[in-house]
Protein backbone atom coordinates (compact mmCIF):
# COMPACT_ATOMS: atom_id res chain seq x y z
CA UNK A 1 0.00 0.00 0.00
CA UNK A 2 1.68 2.89 -1.22
CA UNK A 3 2.07 5.70 2.06
CA UNK A 4 0.31 9.04 1.89
CA UNK A 5 3.20 10.73 0.27
CA UNK A 6 2.56 8.31 -2.63
CA UNK A 7 2.22 10.59 -6.14
CA UNK A 8 -1.16 10.79 -6.70
CA UNK A 9 -2.79 14.15 -8.30
CA UNK A 10 0.37 15.27 -8.08
CA UNK A 11 2.87 13.47 -10.32
CA UNK A 12 3.21 15.74 -13.42
CA UNK A 13 1.32 14.46 -15.52
CA UNK A 14 1.67 15.96 -19.05
CA UNK A 15 -0.80 15.79 -21.89
CA UNK A 16 -0.70 16.62 -25.53
CA UNK A 17 -4.03 16.17 -27.44
CA UNK A 18 -2.40 17.00 -30.81
CA UNK A 19 -0.75 13.95 -30.60
CA UNK A 20 -3.02 12.09 -28.80
CA UNK A 21 0.06 10.78 -26.15
CA UNK A 22 -0.14 11.18 -22.70
CA UNK A 23 3.47 11.06 -20.95
CA UNK A 24 3.99 10.29 -17.14
CA UNK A 25 7.14 10.77 -15.32
CA UNK A 26 8.48 10.30 -11.66
CA UNK A 27 6.29 7.68 -9.90
CA UNK A 28 8.16 4.39 -9.20
CA UNK A 29 9.90 5.00 -12.16
CA UNK A 30 13.30 6.40 -12.65
CA UNK A 31 13.39 8.78 -15.36
CA UNK A 32 15.07 6.86 -17.74
CA UNK A 33 11.97 4.59 -17.94
CA UNK A 34 9.61 7.32 -18.77
CA UNK A 35 6.61 6.42 -20.56
CA UNK A 36 4.64 6.72 -23.46
CA UNK A 37 0.67 6.17 -23.49
CA UNK A 38 -1.12 6.13 -27.15
CA UNK A 39 -3.78 7.38 -26.06
CA UNK A 40 -6.54 10.23 -26.45
CA UNK A 41 -6.47 12.30 -23.38
CA UNK A 42 -9.83 11.92 -22.47
CA UNK A 43 -10.68 12.26 -18.84
CA UNK A 44 -7.55 14.00 -18.03
CA UNK A 45 -8.82 17.35 -17.72
CA UNK A 46 -7.32 19.48 -15.67
CA UNK A 47 -10.53 21.13 -14.61
CA UNK A 48 -9.94 21.56 -10.77
CA UNK A 49 -13.85 21.29 -10.61
CA UNK A 50 -13.54 17.55 -11.66
CA UNK A 51 -16.49 15.34 -11.70
CA UNK A 52 -18.25 17.13 -14.57
CA UNK A 53 -20.51 15.72 -17.66
CA UNK A 54 -18.33 17.19 -20.65
CA UNK A 55 -19.87 16.26 -23.71
CA UNK A 56 -16.18 16.93 -25.37
CA UNK A 57 -14.75 13.84 -23.30
CA UNK A 58 -17.94 11.81 -24.13
CA UNK A 59 -17.23 12.42 -28.04
CA UNK A 60 -13.25 11.26 -27.52
CA UNK A 61 -14.30 8.50 -25.99
CA UNK A 62 -17.27 7.04 -28.81
CA UNK A 63 -13.98 8.07 -31.17
CA UNK A 64 -11.69 5.03 -29.17
CA UNK A 65 -14.67 2.89 -28.87
CA UNK A 66 -15.59 2.68 -32.32
CA UNK A 67 -13.14 0.40 -33.00
CA UNK A 68 -13.97 -1.52 -29.68
CA UNK A 69 -17.82 -1.48 -30.43
CA UNK A 70 -16.70 -3.06 -34.29
CA UNK A 71 -14.64 -5.73 -33.10
CA UNK A 72 -17.26 -7.08 -30.59
CA UNK A 73 -20.18 -7.00 -33.61
CA UNK A 74 -18.15 -8.42 -35.36
CA UNK A 75 -16.86 -11.31 -33.17
CA UNK A 76 -20.80 -11.98 -32.67
CA UNK A 77 -21.30 -12.02 -35.71
CA UNK A 78 -18.72 -15.08 -35.47
CA UNK A 79 -22.16 -17.41 -34.07
CA UNK A 80 -24.60 -15.06 -35.54
CA UNK A 81 -23.50 -15.97 -39.10
CA UNK A 82 -24.01 -19.73 -37.67
CA UNK A 83 -27.69 -19.28 -36.54
CA UNK A 84 -28.64 -17.35 -39.76
CA UNK A 85 -27.45 -20.08 -42.25
CA UNK A 86 -28.43 -22.68 -40.24
CA UNK A 87 -31.61 -21.36 -39.57
CA UNK A 88 -32.68 -21.26 -43.22
CA UNK A 89 -32.30 -25.48 -42.93
CA UNK A 90 -35.64 -25.20 -40.64
CA UNK A 91 -37.40 -23.38 -38.23
CA UNK A 92 -35.63 -27.09 -35.58
CA UNK A 93 -31.83 -26.19 -36.95
CA UNK A 94 -32.48 -22.35 -35.92
CA UNK A 95 -33.39 -23.06 -32.26
CA UNK A 96 -30.81 -25.98 -31.86
CA UNK A 97 -28.16 -23.63 -33.25
CA UNK A 98 -29.36 -20.27 -31.29
CA UNK A 99 -29.98 -22.28 -28.12
CA UNK A 100 -26.83 -24.18 -28.41
CA UNK A 101 -24.65 -20.88 -29.07
CA UNK A 102 -26.47 -19.20 -26.08
CA UNK A 103 -25.28 -22.94 -23.73
CA UNK A 104 -22.04 -22.03 -24.72
CA UNK A 105 -21.54 -18.72 -23.42
CA UNK A 106 -23.51 -19.28 -20.11
CA UNK A 107 -21.50 -22.19 -19.12
CA UNK A 108 -18.64 -20.73 -20.37
CA UNK A 109 -18.94 -17.31 -18.44
CA UNK A 110 -20.88 -18.36 -15.26
CA UNK A 111 -20.04 -21.80 -14.08
CA UNK A 112 -16.85 -22.91 -11.94
CA UNK A 113 -14.94 -22.06 -14.86
CA UNK A 114 -13.30 -19.34 -15.92
CA UNK A 115 -13.35 -18.59 -19.38
CA UNK A 116 -13.91 -15.72 -22.29
CA UNK A 117 -15.52 -12.60 -21.60
CA UNK A 118 -16.19 -13.33 -17.98
CA UNK A 119 -12.71 -14.19 -17.38
CA UNK A 120 -10.66 -11.91 -19.10
CA UNK A 121 -12.31 -8.53 -17.04
CA UNK A 122 -9.56 -9.49 -14.52
CA UNK A 123 -7.11 -8.27 -17.44
CA UNK A 124 -9.53 -5.00 -17.69
CA UNK A 125 -8.31 -4.20 -14.18
CA UNK A 126 -4.29 -5.94 -13.74
CA UNK A 127 -3.73 -5.47 -17.20
CA UNK A 128 -4.63 -1.80 -18.17
CA UNK A 129 -3.51 -0.38 -14.64
CA UNK A 130 0.34 -2.74 -14.90
CA UNK A 131 0.74 -0.92 -18.78
CA UNK A 132 0.71 3.08 -16.75
CA UNK A 133 1.59 1.78 -13.04
CA UNK A 134 4.17 -0.99 -13.29
CA UNK A 135 7.18 -1.40 -12.10
CA UNK A 136 8.62 -2.87 -15.44
CA UNK A 137 7.21 -2.55 -18.46
CA UNK A 138 7.07 -6.06 -18.91
CA UNK A 139 4.78 -6.79 -16.36
CA UNK A 140 1.67 -6.60 -18.48
CA UNK A 141 2.82 -9.65 -20.73
CA UNK A 142 2.91 -11.27 -17.13
CA UNK A 143 -0.73 -10.89 -16.49
CA UNK A 144 -1.69 -11.89 -20.10
CA UNK A 145 0.41 -14.99 -19.85
CA UNK A 146 -1.79 -15.65 -16.47
CA UNK A 147 -4.81 -15.41 -17.76
CA UNK A 148 -4.29 -17.32 -20.76
CA UNK A 149 -3.15 -20.08 -18.43
CA UNK A 150 -5.37 -20.34 -15.99
CA UNK A 151 -8.07 -20.17 -18.28
CA UNK A 152 -7.34 -22.67 -20.39
CA UNK A 153 -7.13 -25.34 -17.23
CA UNK A 154 -10.61 -23.94 -16.07
CA UNK A 155 -11.81 -25.05 -19.62
CA UNK A 156 -11.57 -28.55 -18.23
CA UNK A 157 -14.70 -28.82 -16.16
CA UNK A 158 -17.20 -26.58 -18.71
CA UNK A 159 -15.83 -29.49 -21.08
CA UNK A 160 -17.06 -32.08 -19.03
CA UNK A 161 -20.48 -30.16 -19.16
CA UNK A 162 -20.48 -29.56 -22.82
CA UNK A 163 -19.80 -33.21 -23.76
CA UNK A 164 -22.19 -34.50 -21.28
CA UNK A 165 -25.63 -31.83 -21.86
CA UNK A 166 -27.92 -34.07 -22.45
CA UNK A 167 -29.15 -34.86 -19.48
CA UNK A 168 -28.88 -31.52 -18.00
CA UNK A 169 -30.78 -30.37 -21.02
CA UNK A 170 -33.42 -32.98 -19.99
CA UNK A 171 -33.29 -31.92 -16.32
CA UNK A 172 -34.64 -28.43 -17.64
CA UNK A 173 -37.66 -30.08 -19.28
CA UNK A 174 -36.07 -29.79 -23.02
CA UNK A 175 -37.23 -32.15 -25.27
CA UNK A 176 -34.99 -35.52 -26.56
CA UNK A 177 -34.21 -34.19 -29.35
CA UNK A 178 -33.43 -30.51 -29.48
CA UNK A 179 -31.31 -31.79 -26.24
CA UNK A 180 -29.37 -34.98 -27.97
CA UNK A 181 -28.76 -32.25 -30.71
CA UNK A 182 -27.39 -29.39 -28.82
CA UNK A 183 -25.39 -31.74 -26.77
CA UNK A 184 -24.10 -32.95 -30.77
CA UNK A 185 -23.21 -29.33 -31.27
CA UNK A 186 -21.31 -28.61 -27.67
CA UNK A 187 -18.99 -31.74 -27.97
CA UNK A 188 -17.67 -29.67 -31.39
CA UNK A 189 -17.67 -26.85 -29.94
CA UNK A 190 -15.08 -27.95 -26.99
CA UNK A 191 -12.53 -28.13 -29.40
CA UNK A 192 -12.59 -24.01 -30.20
CA UNK A 193 -12.94 -22.84 -26.87
CA UNK A 194 -8.97 -22.57 -26.21
CA UNK A 195 -8.90 -20.19 -29.21
CA UNK A 196 -12.01 -18.01 -28.70
CA UNK A 197 -10.11 -17.17 -24.70
CA UNK A 198 -6.79 -17.10 -26.75
CA UNK A 199 -8.15 -14.38 -28.74
CA UNK A 200 -9.65 -12.84 -25.98
CA UNK A 201 -6.73 -12.51 -23.60
CA UNK A 202 -4.77 -11.20 -26.40
CA UNK A 203 -7.25 -8.64 -27.90
CA UNK A 204 -7.30 -7.26 -24.14
CA UNK A 205 -3.90 -7.47 -23.55
CA UNK A 206 -3.37 -4.67 -26.56
CA UNK A 207 -6.38 -2.70 -25.36
CA UNK A 208 -4.73 -2.04 -21.89
CA UNK A 209 -2.15 -0.60 -24.30
CA UNK A 210 -4.50 1.96 -26.12
CA UNK A 211 -3.91 -0.42 -28.59
CA UNK A 212 -7.79 -0.72 -30.12
CA UNK A 213 -8.06 -1.39 -33.69
CA UNK A 214 -5.95 -4.61 -34.00
CA UNK A 215 -8.77 -7.16 -33.03
CA UNK A 216 -10.72 -5.14 -35.81
CA UNK A 217 -8.41 -5.83 -38.52
CA UNK A 218 -8.45 -9.59 -37.87
CA UNK A 219 -12.17 -9.67 -37.72
CA UNK A 220 -12.30 -7.91 -40.63
CA UNK A 221 -10.47 -10.10 -42.42
CA UNK A 222 -11.95 -13.40 -41.06
CA UNK A 223 -16.26 -12.56 -41.45
CA UNK A 224 -15.79 -13.29 -44.92
CA UNK A 225 -14.19 -16.67 -44.44
CA UNK A 226 -16.66 -17.68 -41.63
CA UNK A 227 -19.42 -16.89 -43.62
CA UNK A 228 -17.89 -19.19 -46.28
CA UNK A 229 -16.90 -21.67 -44.26
CA UNK A 230 -20.40 -21.89 -42.70
CA UNK A 231 -22.54 -21.96 -46.24
CA UNK A 232 -19.78 -24.54 -47.40
CA UNK A 233 -20.25 -26.82 -44.15
CA UNK A 234 -23.50 -26.80 -43.67
CA UNK A 235 -25.24 -26.65 -47.05
CA UNK A 236 -22.49 -28.49 -48.56
CA UNK A 237 -21.99 -31.32 -46.86
CA UNK A 238 -23.61 -34.38 -44.64
CA UNK A 239 -22.51 -32.61 -41.61
CA UNK A 240 -25.58 -30.07 -41.68
CA UNK A 241 -26.19 -28.41 -38.25
CA UNK A 242 -22.94 -29.52 -36.78
CA UNK A 243 -20.90 -27.57 -39.68
CA UNK A 244 -22.37 -24.64 -37.79
CA UNK A 245 -20.29 -25.63 -35.07
CA UNK A 246 -17.14 -26.76 -36.84
CA UNK A 247 -17.35 -23.32 -38.61
CA UNK A 248 -17.38 -21.55 -35.23
CA UNK A 249 -14.41 -23.43 -34.44
CA UNK A 250 -12.05 -23.30 -37.19
CA UNK A 251 -12.75 -19.31 -36.94
CA UNK A 252 -11.80 -18.60 -33.11
CA UNK A 253 -8.52 -20.18 -33.84
CA UNK A 254 -8.41 -19.01 -36.85
CA UNK A 255 -8.71 -15.08 -35.13
CA UNK A 256 -6.18 -15.97 -32.19
CA UNK A 257 -3.72 -17.22 -35.08
CA UNK A 258 -3.58 -14.25 -37.33
CA UNK A 259 -4.39 -11.85 -33.85
CA UNK A 260 -1.03 -13.43 -32.99
CA UNK A 261 1.33 -12.81 -36.04
CA UNK A 262 -0.39 -9.34 -36.22
CA UNK A 263 0.95 -8.68 -32.69
CA UNK A 264 4.40 -10.50 -33.19
CA UNK A 265 4.78 -8.02 -36.31
CA UNK A 266 3.51 -4.91 -35.06
CA UNK A 267 5.81 -1.68 -34.67
CA UNK A 268 2.91 -0.11 -32.74
CA UNK A 269 3.12 -3.22 -30.17
CA UNK A 270 6.74 -3.28 -29.68
CA UNK A 271 7.64 -0.19 -29.59
CA UNK A 272 6.09 0.24 -26.02
CA UNK A 273 8.30 -2.99 -24.78
CA UNK A 274 5.37 -4.52 -22.49
CA UNK A 275 6.33 -8.32 -24.44
CA UNK A 276 9.37 -10.25 -22.44
CA UNK A 277 9.33 -13.29 -23.48
CA UNK A 278 7.35 -16.31 -22.03
CA UNK A 279 7.59 -16.41 -18.83
CA UNK A 280 5.81 -19.77 -17.20
CA UNK A 281 7.26 -19.18 -13.59
CA UNK A 282 6.20 -16.22 -13.40
CA UNK A 283 2.50 -16.50 -14.67
CA UNK A 284 1.91 -19.39 -12.76
CA UNK A 285 2.99 -17.71 -8.91
CA UNK A 286 0.35 -18.84 -6.44
CA UNK A 287 0.05 -15.92 -5.27
CA UNK A 288 -0.17 -13.80 -8.71
CA UNK A 289 -2.80 -16.62 -9.97
CA UNK A 290 -5.02 -15.69 -6.85
CA UNK A 291 -4.60 -12.37 -7.16
CA UNK A 292 -6.15 -12.95 -11.19
CA UNK A 293 -8.90 -15.14 -9.39
CA UNK A 294 -10.33 -12.43 -6.90
CA UNK A 295 -10.99 -10.21 -9.87
CA UNK A 296 -11.70 -13.36 -12.46
CA UNK A 297 -14.42 -14.65 -10.51
CA UNK A 298 -16.98 -11.73 -10.02
CA UNK A 299 -16.02 -10.89 -13.64
CA UNK A 300 -17.50 -14.31 -14.25
CA UNK A 301 -20.48 -13.53 -12.06
CA UNK A 302 -20.93 -10.05 -13.34
CA UNK A 303 -20.99 -11.12 -17.22
CA UNK A 304 -22.48 -14.25 -16.20
CA UNK A 305 -25.45 -13.79 -13.95
CA UNK A 306 -26.67 -12.10 -16.43
CA UNK A 307 -26.22 -14.51 -19.08
CA UNK A 308 -27.40 -17.73 -17.36
CA UNK A 309 -30.93 -15.21 -16.59
CA UNK A 310 -30.97 -14.86 -20.60
CA UNK A 311 -30.79 -18.75 -20.84
CA UNK A 312 -32.79 -19.52 -17.86
CA UNK A 313 -35.42 -17.20 -19.94
CA UNK A 314 -34.40 -19.24 -23.61
CA UNK A 315 -35.33 -22.51 -21.05
CA UNK A 316 -38.82 -21.06 -20.43
CA UNK A 317 -39.42 -20.35 -23.86
CA UNK A 318 -38.61 -23.52 -25.02
CA UNK A 319 -41.60 -24.69 -22.22
CA UNK A 320 -44.31 -21.98 -24.43
CA UNK A 321 -43.67 -24.09 -27.45
CA UNK A 322 -41.52 -23.77 -30.89
CA UNK A 323 -42.93 -20.65 -31.66
CA UNK A 324 -41.75 -18.36 -28.86
CA UNK A 325 -38.72 -20.37 -28.65
CA UNK A 326 -37.69 -19.56 -32.35
CA UNK A 327 -39.14 -15.97 -31.60
CA UNK A 328 -36.81 -16.04 -28.54
CA UNK A 329 -33.97 -17.19 -30.50
CA UNK A 330 -34.40 -14.10 -32.96
CA UNK A 331 -34.60 -11.63 -30.75
CA UNK A 332 -31.81 -13.27 -27.73
CA UNK A 333 -29.28 -13.14 -31.48
CA UNK A 334 -30.42 -9.44 -32.23
CA UNK A 335 -29.70 -8.24 -28.52
CA UNK A 336 -26.45 -9.76 -28.58
CA UNK A 337 -25.76 -7.84 -31.50
CA UNK A 338 -26.87 -4.65 -30.11
CA UNK A 339 -25.66 -5.06 -26.80
CA UNK A 340 -22.18 -5.28 -28.59
CA UNK A 341 -22.63 -1.53 -28.58
CA UNK A 342 -22.78 -0.53 -24.49
CA UNK A 343 -20.38 -3.69 -23.96
CA UNK A 344 -18.02 -1.81 -26.30
CA UNK A 345 -17.97 1.48 -24.87
CA UNK A 346 -17.97 -0.39 -21.45
CA UNK A 347 -14.57 -1.83 -22.29
CA UNK A 348 -13.15 1.15 -23.83
CA UNK A 349 -14.13 2.75 -20.34
CA UNK A 350 -12.54 -0.36 -18.41
CA UNK A 351 -9.42 0.58 -20.08
CA UNK A 352 -8.77 4.31 -20.13
CA UNK A 353 -10.31 4.29 -16.09
CA UNK A 354 -7.61 1.65 -15.23
CA UNK A 355 -5.15 3.49 -17.27
CA UNK A 356 -5.92 6.74 -15.74
CA UNK A 357 -5.68 4.83 -12.18
CA UNK A 358 -2.53 3.11 -13.11
CA UNK A 359 -1.11 6.48 -14.15
CA UNK A 360 -2.51 7.77 -10.77
CA UNK A 361 -4.94 10.87 -12.01
CA UNK A 362 -8.04 9.87 -10.00
CA UNK A 363 -9.48 13.46 -11.64
CA UNK A 364 -8.79 11.99 -14.36
CA UNK A 365 -10.13 8.86 -14.06
CA UNK A 366 -13.36 10.20 -12.35
CA UNK A 367 -14.23 12.36 -15.65
CA UNK A 368 -13.67 9.64 -18.01
CA UNK A 369 -16.50 7.43 -16.18
CA UNK A 370 -19.00 10.09 -16.11
CA UNK A 371 -18.28 10.99 -19.69
CA UNK A 372 -18.54 6.88 -20.83
CA UNK A 373 -22.29 7.19 -18.88
CA UNK A 374 -23.06 10.21 -21.02
CA UNK A 375 -22.17 8.42 -23.98
CA UNK A 376 -23.62 5.56 -23.20
CA UNK A 377 -27.61 7.54 -22.36
CA UNK A 378 -27.27 9.00 -25.51
CA UNK A 379 -26.28 5.65 -28.16
CA UNK A 380 -29.31 4.13 -25.75
CA UNK A 381 -31.62 6.67 -26.90
CA UNK A 382 -30.81 6.22 -30.74
CA UNK A 383 -30.73 2.53 -30.50
CA UNK A 384 -34.10 2.30 -28.81
CA UNK A 385 -35.96 4.44 -31.58
CA UNK A 386 -34.36 2.06 -33.97
CA UNK A 387 -35.30 -0.80 -32.59
CA UNK A 388 -39.10 0.44 -32.27
CA UNK A 389 -39.33 1.97 -35.70
CA UNK A 390 -37.47 -1.47 -37.73
CA UNK A 391 -39.78 -4.08 -34.91
CA UNK A 392 -41.41 -5.69 -38.20
CA UNK A 393 -38.06 -6.45 -39.69
CA UNK A 394 -35.97 -8.43 -37.46
CA UNK A 395 -37.64 -11.33 -36.99
CA UNK A 396 -37.74 -11.88 -41.31
CA UNK A 397 -33.98 -12.04 -41.09
CA UNK A 398 -34.09 -15.20 -39.58
CA UNK A 399 -37.21 -16.98 -40.06
CA UNK A 400 -40.11 -17.35 -43.26
CA UNK A 401 -42.56 -18.66 -40.30
CA UNK A 402 -45.31 -16.04 -39.70
CA UNK A 403 -46.00 -16.84 -36.34
CA UNK A 404 -42.47 -16.38 -35.64
CA UNK A 405 -42.01 -12.82 -37.45
CA UNK A 406 -45.18 -11.45 -35.71
CA UNK A 407 -44.28 -12.63 -32.53
CA UNK A 408 -40.49 -11.03 -32.24
CA UNK A 409 -42.26 -7.50 -33.73
CA UNK A 410 -45.02 -8.09 -30.52
CA UNK A 411 -42.07 -8.31 -27.90
CA UNK A 412 -39.33 -6.09 -29.57
CA UNK A 413 -40.50 -2.85 -28.16
CA UNK A 414 -39.83 -4.24 -24.86
CA UNK A 415 -36.32 -4.88 -25.81
CA UNK A 416 -35.90 -1.41 -27.04
CA UNK A 417 -37.62 0.20 -23.56
CA UNK A 418 -34.08 -1.01 -21.56
CA UNK A 419 -31.79 -0.10 -24.13
CA UNK A 420 -30.76 3.40 -21.86
CA UNK A 421 -30.68 1.31 -18.70
CA UNK A 422 -28.16 -1.22 -20.77
CA UNK A 423 -26.42 0.96 -21.83
CA UNK A 424 -25.94 2.44 -18.38
CA UNK A 425 -25.27 -1.08 -17.14
CA UNK A 426 -22.58 -1.61 -20.05
CA UNK A 427 -20.10 1.97 -19.35
CA UNK A 428 -20.71 1.55 -15.91
CA UNK A 429 -19.80 -1.78 -15.59
CA UNK A 430 -16.92 -1.32 -17.16
CA UNK A 431 -16.19 1.73 -15.17
CA UNK A 432 -16.12 -0.70 -12.17
CA UNK A 433 -14.32 -3.40 -13.95
CA UNK A 434 -11.16 -0.87 -14.84
CA UNK A 435 -11.50 0.10 -10.89
CA UNK A 436 -10.95 -3.95 -9.76
CA UNK A 437 -14.89 -3.93 -8.01
CA UNK A 438 -16.47 -6.47 -10.17
CA UNK A 439 -17.70 -7.49 -6.88
CA UNK A 440 -20.62 -4.92 -7.12
CA UNK A 441 -21.41 -5.57 -10.50
CA UNK A 442 -21.88 -9.42 -9.78
CA UNK A 443 -24.00 -8.75 -6.61
CA UNK A 444 -26.36 -6.18 -8.43
CA UNK A 445 -27.06 -8.69 -11.24
CA UNK A 446 -27.57 -11.29 -8.47
CA UNK A 447 -30.40 -9.75 -7.10
CA UNK A 448 -31.90 -8.08 -9.92
CA UNK A 449 -32.29 -11.20 -11.72
CA UNK A 450 -32.59 -13.48 -9.51
CA UNK A 451 -34.42 -12.24 -6.92
CA UNK A 452 -37.11 -9.94 -8.74
CA UNK A 453 -36.77 -10.46 -12.91
CA UNK A 454 -37.17 -14.00 -13.00
CA UNK A 455 -40.03 -14.72 -10.71
CA UNK A 456 -42.02 -11.75 -12.28
CA UNK A 457 -41.02 -12.76 -15.48
CA UNK A 458 -41.82 -16.72 -15.09
CA UNK A 459 -45.27 -15.48 -12.76
CA UNK A 460 -46.36 -13.24 -15.97
CA UNK A 461 -45.38 -15.98 -18.61
CA UNK A 462 -47.42 -19.09 -16.98
CA UNK A 463 -49.12 -17.82 -14.27
CA UNK A 464 -51.51 -14.92 -15.94
CA UNK A 465 -50.65 -16.46 -19.51
CA UNK A 466 -48.43 -13.52 -21.17
CA UNK A 467 -46.35 -16.18 -22.59
CA UNK A 468 -42.47 -14.46 -23.74
CA UNK A 469 -43.50 -10.94 -23.05
CA UNK A 470 -44.21 -11.62 -19.53
CA UNK A 471 -40.59 -13.30 -19.59
CA UNK A 472 -39.48 -10.09 -21.28
CA UNK A 473 -41.28 -7.56 -18.75
CA UNK A 474 -39.19 -9.68 -16.13
CA UNK A 475 -35.92 -8.75 -18.07
CA UNK A 476 -36.79 -5.25 -18.39
CA UNK A 477 -36.95 -4.84 -14.69
CA UNK A 478 -33.89 -5.86 -14.28
CA UNK A 479 -32.07 -4.10 -16.72
CA UNK A 480 -33.40 -1.00 -15.04
CA UNK A 481 -32.36 -2.12 -11.52
CA UNK A 482 -28.60 -2.70 -12.63
CA UNK A 483 -28.23 -0.17 -14.72
CA UNK A 484 -29.58 2.35 -12.12
CA UNK A 485 -27.72 0.80 -9.21
CA UNK A 486 -24.07 0.73 -11.30
CA UNK A 487 -24.93 4.18 -12.27
CA UNK A 488 -25.49 5.49 -8.73
CA UNK A 489 -22.18 3.68 -7.34
CA UNK A 490 -19.91 5.37 -10.12
CA UNK A 491 -21.47 8.58 -9.20
CA UNK A 492 -21.94 9.03 -5.76
CA UNK A 493 -20.20 5.47 -4.11
CA UNK A 494 -16.98 6.08 -5.41
CA UNK A 495 -13.96 7.46 -3.66
CA UNK A 496 -11.39 7.87 -6.55
CA UNK A 497 -8.23 8.75 -4.74
CA UNK A 498 -8.95 5.47 -2.78
CA UNK A 499 -9.43 3.88 -5.95
CA UNK A 500 -5.78 5.32 -6.97
CA UNK A 501 -4.05 3.60 -3.64
CA UNK A 502 -5.41 0.23 -4.70
CA UNK A 503 -4.02 0.54 -8.14
CA UNK A 504 -0.22 1.49 -6.69
CA UNK A 505 -0.90 -1.92 -4.16
CA UNK A 506 -1.88 -4.17 -6.99
CA UNK A 507 1.40 -2.47 -9.25
CA UNK A 508 3.52 -3.32 -5.79
CA UNK A 509 2.52 -6.94 -4.95
CA UNK A 510 3.17 -7.98 -8.67
CA UNK A 511 6.61 -5.79 -8.89
CA UNK A 512 7.48 -7.96 -5.38
CA UNK A 513 6.70 -11.09 -6.63
CA UNK A 514 8.53 -10.47 -9.80
CA UNK A 515 11.60 -9.24 -8.03
CA UNK A 516 11.62 -12.55 -5.95
CA UNK A 517 11.07 -14.96 -8.79
CA UNK A 518 13.85 -13.24 -10.72
CA UNK A 519 16.35 -13.52 -7.25
CA UNK A 520 15.72 -17.37 -7.07
CA UNK A 521 16.56 -17.64 -10.88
Amino acid sequence: MATPSSPIESTPLLIERNNSLITREGSSLSPSETVVYPFRALGASDDPAGGRLNLKDSVSLFHDSLPVILSYILQNSIQTTSVIVAGRLGPNELSVAAFSMMFVFVTGECTSGCVALGGTTALDTLGSQAFTGGSRKTDLSVHFQRCVLVLWVLLLPISLLWAFAEPVLLAFGQSEKLSREAQDFLRVMIFGMPGYVGFESLKKYLQCQGILDAATSVLIVVFPLNLGLNVLLVHYTSLRILGAAWAVTLTYWLCFALLATWTSRSTAHSSHGTWGGFHFKAALEPRGCYEFLKLAIPGILMVGTEWLAFEIVALAAGQLGDVPLAAQSVIMTTDQILNTIPFGIGVAASTRVGNLIGARSALGAKNAAYASALLSVIIGSFVMVFLIAFKNVFGLLFSDDEAVVRLVSVVMPLVASFQVADGLAGSCGGVLRGQGRQHLGALFNLVAYYVLALPVGITLAFRYNQGLQGLWIGQVVALFLVGAAEFLVVWLGTDWKQEVLKGIERNQGEAKRQACIANEE
